[in-house]
């Protein structure tokens, strides 16, 4: 079994990186807090309150830098509550430095001061339009001299001299936050940025060109996993950031309102302290002319003017036909009092109520953007007898800026959370499980497009053990499943290689011992199977470099010819010996049975094709054994056969037959000189001979010498 030990993953590498990123975070927020802290002790414009997201973010990578961003001004938001409205601004350094370092980097000065003007100008553009449009920045505008001095000296507005001024403060406060980091980032020493970087995963660390790979192989994919996953990470979060905003303006609604309602009814019951019910008749009757009446309207309408939530109040009996408005507290004194109320049509319903001197729940009427609410309170004289109703309308119109401005600042506030939730979620998802299976995924459709050699196959299960995927769930048990899977496929091939090699070398032996059996009954044919498959080797390697027979001969092809070359004389088993080892000439008769040899051989090899259910290399081994004796003209035997008709496995035998028995000696001739030998083969070819068969013969002649002289000692 292969050793695969060097390649276990080592777990507590990545535990110590996480670690490393979590005290690089704390160490992050503890350097922004106090800075900005220090800074606005001193009095100083500069906050110096994003070093310590600009080194996360270059260290740690995108989350710890956005997560050190928010918490720094959440934290901050402590000592100024104004600080948390600028999370998502510090979040958004986190991702621009993350851009920053990938496309451009911060090696050079240029790039570090192309850095500070692009961070400053956005993060200065929106803290101006914060400050001003959310907070008292026409006020700060207007008691700062710097930028009371700009406006007057270049003559445009106050807003334009405090939008400049701020973008100044920016560049120069984020110049100097990234020139601080870049020093940071110089002396930390290069073991501890690869412990963080490794805490970023939970594989093996992809670089950039490795990220890249992994996206550009996901290309074919129709649904992306990292996609759906985005998707449903930012409808998530959108929901959470949607409902939470929802209840939270919900909730401050129903609170304001019912505050208004009990103002509203504590200044009708005050009202009452002040109304002396025995004189209605005479307000009434008399209006302003009535005893104590302008000194009555005068104080309801300090009680009015004093209570902020009540848009509208005045006192009404109400009768039958219609209703008589004894104080109105809402015009400017012109009117005419009393006054005449005509009822609505809707009010008649609750006229009854009225009549009978009823207590009336508060009536509401409006939609959400004009909602009003109308508090009823009886008046009693002393016989406990209603004599008229105060009544004040409350409406969503007094609270609709405090309600625009809670929700501008919840969503700038949430705006900020949102970012990190989703850059949060975005990071586990991709770490524990985009990267992870998408590494695996490539890994082992590599696998099926790369073969099963055996050499490949140990290179997979190494491949895929270095991706030391640790994320602790069920990715993990498919990881090491498919790690067992690998390993287990590389052994199984390799035994059953082994097993392969072992069944070979066995057919190896038969087919040499059957060789040796019709070998050993001719008696001048001396290692004449080993000579021949030789010269076959030579030949059909030779056709392969020289490009010839390229749709036949493969590895496969190779191995099966000089496999089976022994076999081509197996039909001479069944010649008798007094023709085989005749010393003499043959008779017509006796060559017209030394030619059955072909056909002979051919059926041997038929019969055990059929008994060993059709291997391959004996396919090979009956071709050999029928038409070695075919000529290229067509004028050999068995069939007459030519050209390309004979099979090339023939053709090849039939130079390397021709020539051994040209340069061996037989019991009716002595062996050829190899001059000699040479110039028949050459001269059969085209005639006798494949023509690229003698060629490539030819070519290597070198090699044959060395067969020659290992076998025939004459040469």
């Amino acid at each position: 079994m292969a050793d695969y030990r060097s390649i276990i993953p080592v777990s507590d590498s990545n535990k110590i990186g996480a670690r490393f990123r979590i005290l690089l975070s704390l160490a992050g927020i503890t350097v922004n807090v106090l800075l900005a802290f220090l800074m606005s002790s001193l009095g100083i414009d500069f906050f110096l309150d994003t070093i310590g997201t600009i080194v996360v973010a270059a260290v740690g990578g995108l989350f710890p830098g956005i997560l050190t961003g928010v918490f720094s001004n959440t934290l901050y938001s402590l000592f100024n509550q104004e600080a948390v409205y600028f999370c998502f601004i510090n979040a958004f350094i986190a991702i621009f430095t993350v851009w920053f370092i990938k496309k451009v980097s911060l090696q050079k000065v240029r790039y570090l001061l192309l850095y500070a003007l692009a961070v400053g100008f956005v993060s200065g553009t929106i803290s101006s339009i914060i400050n001003w449009y959310i907070f008292d920045g026409v006020q700060i505008a207007r008691n700062s001299d710097t930028t009371t001095s700009l406006a007057s000296s270049l003559g445009i507005s106050l807003f334009f001299a405090y939008y400049i001024y701020i973008i100044i403060l920016n560049i120069l406060d984020k110049g100097i936050s990234i020139f601080c980091a870049w020093f940071i980032l110089s002396i930390i020493p290069q073991s501890i940025l690869e412990k963080i970087e490794r805490g970023n995963w939970k594989q093996t660390p992809l670089d950039n060109e490795e990220i890249a790979e992994l996206k550009n192989w996901s290309q074919k994919i129709k649904y992306h996993m990292s996609r759906r996953s985005i998707a449903i990470v930012m409808a998530s979060s959108v929901i959470l950031v949607v409902v939470t905003g929802w209840i939270g303006i919900s909730m401050y609604f129903k609170g304001a309102r019912e505050e208004k309602t009990i103002d509203a009814y504590n200044a009708l019951r005050l009202s009452e302290d002040i109304i002396d019910p025995s004189k209605i008749d005479s307000f009434i009757e008399k209006g302003e002319a009535a005893e104590g009446y302008l000194e009555t309207q005068e104080l309801l309408k300090k009680i009015k003017e004093n209570t902020q939530a009540i848009e509208t109040m005045f006192f009404v009996r109400f009768e039958k036909a219609h209703g008589v408005r004894i104080f109105d507290l809402n015009g400017d004194g012109s009117e005419e009092i009393p006054l005449i109320i005509e009822y609505e049509e809707g009010f008649y319903e609750h006229l009854p109520q009225f009549l009978a001197g009823e207590v009336v729940e508060p009536l509401e009427h409006g939609g959400w953007r004009d909602w009003k609410r109308s508090i009823f309170y009886p008046i009693s004289n002393d016989s406990g007898d209603v004599v008229c109703y105060g009544v004040a309308d409350v409406s969503i119109s007094n609270m609709q800026g405090y309600l625009k401005d809670f929700i501008v600042k919840a969503t700038i506030i949430l705006l900020g959370f949102f970012i990190l939730v989703t850059a949060h979620n975005l990071w586990v998802t991709n770490v524990t499980t985009v990267y992870p299976i998408r590494s695996m995924a490539k890994c082992v459709g590599e696998f099926s497009k790369q073969g099963y050699g055996q050499e490949q196959l140990d290179n997979n299960v190494r491949k895929i053990r270095s991706l030391n995927i640790e994320t602790k769930d069920e990715v993990e048990q498919l990881y090491n499943s498919i790690c067992a899977m690998t390993l287990n496929l590389s052994e199984q091939m390799r035994d059953l290689r082994r097993l392969s090699e072992t069944t070979a070398k066995m057919q190896d032996g038969l087919i040499i011992t059957m060789a040796d059996m019709v070998e050993n009954r001719d008696s001048d044919t001396g290692a004449h199977i080993q000579k021949t498959a030789a010269y076959v080797k030579i030949i059909v390697e030779g056709l392969r470099s020289k490009g010839y027979y390229l749709e036949k001969i493969d590895n496969k092809f190779v191995s099966d010819v000089v496999r089976s070359a022994p076999l081509h004389d197996i039909g001479k088993i069944n010649i008798p010996d007094a023709i085989l080892n005749k010393p003499g000439k043959l008779t017509e008769e006796e060559f017209e049975v030394i030619k059955t040899h072909t056909t002979i051989g051919k059926k041997i090899m038929e019969d055990a094709i059929s008994t060993v259910m059709g291997e391959n290399y004996l396919k090979e081994a009956r071709n050999m054994a029928a038409y070695h004796h075919e000529k290229w003209d067509g004028t050999g035997y068995p069939e007459g056969l030519h050209g390309e008709v004979i099979p090339l496995s023939a053709r090849i035998m039939a130079v390397a037959d021709v020539f051994d028995a040209l340069t061996s000696p037989r019991v009716y001739k002595p062996a050829f000189p190899l001059e000699k030998a040479l110039t028949i083969i050459q001269e059969g070819a085209g005639s006798q001979f494949d023509p690229k068969c003698v060629e490539v013969f030819m070519e290597n002649l070198p090699e044959v010498k060395i067969i020659l002289r290992k076998y025939n000692k004459v040469f």
